[in-house]
C-alpha cells in the first residue's frame, strides 16, 4: 500500500482503536451508572483519534477489521485484559499520562499529525484527570481498594516501557518524555498512598514487542471478537 502518511499514524492509530475497544467491553458491566457513560465517552474519544490516523494509512475499516494479529502496531499495554477495575485504571492512568504529554509536544510542532495532536491534547486531558481521580480515591480508599489498585499498578508497570521506544518520524524527545511520564505518575501514585513499582520497564526478558508485531495471548481472542462481525458478513452495509 502507498502512502505518505507519517509512519507512526498506524501504531498510534492502533493504540487508540485497541484501547477503546477494551474499554467498549465495559458497556453494561461498569461498576456505577456514572461510569458506565464516562468509559464510553474515552473509548469514543479514542475510536475518534483511530479513525483519522488510520485513515492516513488506509482504508480504515480494511485496518480495523481485515488486518491479521501480526500486522497491528499497538504496544502490548492498551491490549491488556480490563481485569478488575483497578486494572483497568491503571491502564489508563498510564496509557492517558503518556498520551497527554506526546500531543502536548505534537500540538506545537511542525509535522502532518500536529492538527490531530491539538485535538486530542483537549480529549486525553480529560482522560489522565479520570484515570487520576479514580486512582487516588482506590489507592487511599478502604484497605481492599488500596491492595487492587497497587496490584494493578505492579502487574502493568513491566508494559509501559514499549510506550517511549522511537516512532519514526516524530519530533520527539523520548527520554525527556520517558521522565516527564515518571515525574507525573508519582506525583499521582504518592499521595493516593501507593507505592511506585520498581520492577523493570525496558529489557530483553520485560514486555515490549507490540511495536513490532508480536503480541500477548489475551490480543488474539480480543480481536477475533472485534473483526467477527465484519468477517462474517464481508461487503454488508446499513
Amino acid at each position: 500500500m502507498t502512502t505518505t502518511a507519517p509512519p507512526a499514524a498506524l501504531a498510534l492509530g492502533d493504540d487508540a482503536l485497541v484501547l477503546s475497544h477494551r474499554l467498549g467491553e465495559w458497556a453494561g458491566h461498569a461498576p456505577v451508572l456514572e461510569e458506565e457513560v464516562a468509559l464510553a465517552n474515552i473509548a469514543l474519544d479514542l475510536l475518534g483519534q483511530a479513525r483519522v490516523l488510520l485513515s492516513l494509512v488506509g482504508d480504515e475499516d480494511e485496518l480495523a477489521y481485515l488486518r491479521e494479529e501480526r500486522a497491528f502496531r499497538n504496544t502490548q499495554l492498551v491490549e491488556q485484559p480490563n481485569g478488575d477495575f483497578a486494572h483497568t485504571i491503571a491502564r489508563q492512568l498510564y496509557f492517558s499520562t503518556y498520551q497527554q504529554f506526546l500531543y502536548e509536544g505534537l500540538a506545537t510542532a511542525d509535522h502532518p499529525l500536529a492538527p490531530l495532536a491539538a485535538k486530542a491534547v483537549k480529549e486525553t486531558a480529560y482522560h489522565q484527570d479520570h484515570a487520576r481521580q479514580w486512582t487516588l480515591r482506590l489507592g487511599d480508599g478502604t484497605e481492599e481498594s488500596h491492595l487492587r489498585m497497587q496490584t494493578a499498578c505492579d502487574a502493568l508497570w513491566r508494559y509501559t516501557g514499549e510506550l517511549f521506544q522511537p516512532l519514526a518520524d516524530l519530533p520527539v524527545d523520548w527520554t525527556g518524555l520517558d521522565k516527564t511520564w515518571l515525574d507525573s505518575v508519582a506525583a499521582t501514585l504518592t499521595p493516593a498512598t501507593l507505592t511506585v513499582p520498581t520492577g523493570p520497564r525496558t529489557g530483553a526478558w520485560t514486555a515490549g514487542a507490540g511495536r513490532q508485531g508480536l503480541h500477548t495471548e489475551p490480543f488474539g481472542p480480543m480481536l477475533a471478537e472485534m473483526q467477527h462481525l465484519h468477517r462474517s458478513h464481508p461487503g454488508a452495509s446499513w
